[in-house]
């Protein structure tokens, strides 16, 4: 198969922009901007021939517009081929407001919170797989093959860890009710002022969403690997949370701390594997705060019984440890 961007766009209205690089993210597909007079659009470029197919996010997009909420129009598309453009929603990241403006966090937050409030009043498309409590237990295999072998499987701890974790998740995460977008954080929503509602933030990389548990994505917003959030804003949030949707806290927080110990445990094997596998060493520097959500997330009694088994196996990423694992950067093959 060959596959042509010229081709693709030579079927467009976008034939003759011009095009400048966009900023990616850990998987392999690309971004471009078109410009165009005073229009834009973004290219997507997703090989088949790397894993990628944009079907998914096509699926997923439509489904949120129906919801009222902002996913990229999608222009134009070429599914064999792995290529889609779509709506510009501009560079208004929500990670680069907060960071210019701090007092802007709150507000942004809570309007990125009113997006999953709105999502969740209406149930999981039926064709969208479940995000189940044995699923959540296999993803962490990347914490004991990268973040704690470096490159070697540890398929007893592995085995060890998830007899403890399963029956937790399956106590207090089992619900797949509801859409989950999984990578739901800072750089992907984009503030759209324009627009109104839960319309305001516009929404990107949803491609992975599950039928999964509510808490979920709040936790994808509110521990991000990439910037931190104070336990207070958290804690503000979450009120919020609670406070429109009328659910219950007690059983909604133990929840939230045991999809934030999978998610983050999951992370930490995860940005380990982008450096020693992938050659990307920057994502280390994400690990202590990964570590920070762990440590606050273990702090719930519904975890208590994994504590002392994270504690006697998993070392802390000290500065030394993130030194050696930058040192073997790109070294290590799949285990």
């Amino acid at each position: 198969m060959t596959r042509s961007i010229t081709a693709f766009l030579a079927a467009t209205d976008w034939a003759n922009a011009t095009r400048s690089q966009l900023a990616g993210d850990a998987s392999n597909r690309r971004y471009e901007r078109l410009h165009m007079g005073n229009n834009t659009a973004v290219l997507m470029d997703a090989p088949p021939d790397r894993g990628e197919d944009v079907r998914p996010f096509i699926q997923i997009a439509r489904r949120l517009s129906t919801l009222g909420l902002s996913a990229p129009e999608i222009l134009a598309e070429d599914i064999e081929n792995g290529f889609l453009l779509l709506e510009d929603f501009g560079d208004a990241l929500l990670a680069r407001l907060v960071a210019e403006d701090p007092a802007a966090q709150i507000p942004l937050y809570t309007a990125a919170t009113d997006v999953l409030i709105t999502l969740h009043q209406s149930p999981a498309p039926k064709e969208i797989e479940a995000f189940t409590p044995a699923v959540m237990t296999d993803l962490i295999t990347p914490l004991w093959n990268w973040y704690m072998g470096q490159g070697t499987a540890h398929r007893d701890l592995a085995h060890r860890f998830s007899i403890l974790f399963l029956p937790i998740l399956q106590q207090y995460a089992n619900d797949t009710s509801v859409m989950i977008l999984r990578d739901y954080h800072a750089e992907n929503l984009i503030h759209l002022p324009d627009r109104s509602g839960a319309a305001q933030m516009g929404l990107l990389d949803f491609q992975d969403a599950k039928a999964g548990h509510r808490a979920y994505d709040l936790v994808s917003l509110l521990q991000d690997a990439r910037r931190d959030v104070a336990p207070e804003i958290e804690a503000q949030i979450i009120n919020h949370y609670l406070s429109e949707t009328g659910i219950e806290r007690d059983s909604f927080t133990a929840a939230y701390a045991t999809l934030g110990l999978q998610r983050n445990l999951r992370i930490l094997g995860v940005l380990t594997r982008l450096c020693l596998h992938a050659d990307k060493a920057h994502y280390v520097d994400f690990l202590p705060r990964v570590w920070g959500y762990v440590l606050r997330d273990l702090d719930h009694s519904a975890l208590a019984p994994l504590a002392p088994f994270l504690f006697e196996h998993l070392p802390a990423p000290t500065p030394e440890y993130c030194t050696t694992l930058k040192a073997k950067a790109g070294t290590c093959p799949t285990p």
